[in-house]
């Protein structure tokens, strides 16, 4: 049997308007300190975020999930936050914040692979 490892995970939220807590989920974060994985996976519909919140700037969100990334792969762009060590860079992602683009709380679990835990999640919590 293969071996299971801890992970933790949390959702990407775009809310538009902090003060209703209406919220639409558009990614997802994941960490598993074996292997250093620390990977994010999104996605930016444009027509349903614009029936969601038609006041939103696309190319602004689209501007913070993309700092995800870089972060999330120690871009060489990714600003002193990228240079941080990978669960230090995950909780730094995940920490409670007051904007448009928020994460939920963490999750735990345990899986075999990453990668295919990601997708799984993904698929569940944003498709």
């Amino acid at each position: 049997m293969p071996e299971l490892h801890l992970f933790e995970y949390a959702v990407l939220r775009i809310v538009p308007r902090v003060e209703r807590e209406e919220f639409l989920n558009v990614g997802v974060v994941l960490y598993c300190r074996q292997g250093r994985f620390l990977k994010v996976k999104y996605l930016l519909d444009a027509n349903k975020i614009t029936a969601f919140a038609p006041q939103l700037d696309l190319a602004e969100i689209t501007a913070y999930l993309h700092a995800f990334d870089r972060i999330c792969q120690a871009k060489p762009d990714s600003g002193p936050i990228g240079k941080l060590p990978v669960a230090e860079r995950f909780r730094w992602l995940t920490a409670t914040r007051s904007t448009v683009v928020q994460s939920s709380k963490v999750h735990p679990g345990l899986c075999n692979t990453p990668d295919d835990t990601l997708e799984k999640i993904y698929t569940q919590m944003v498709l």
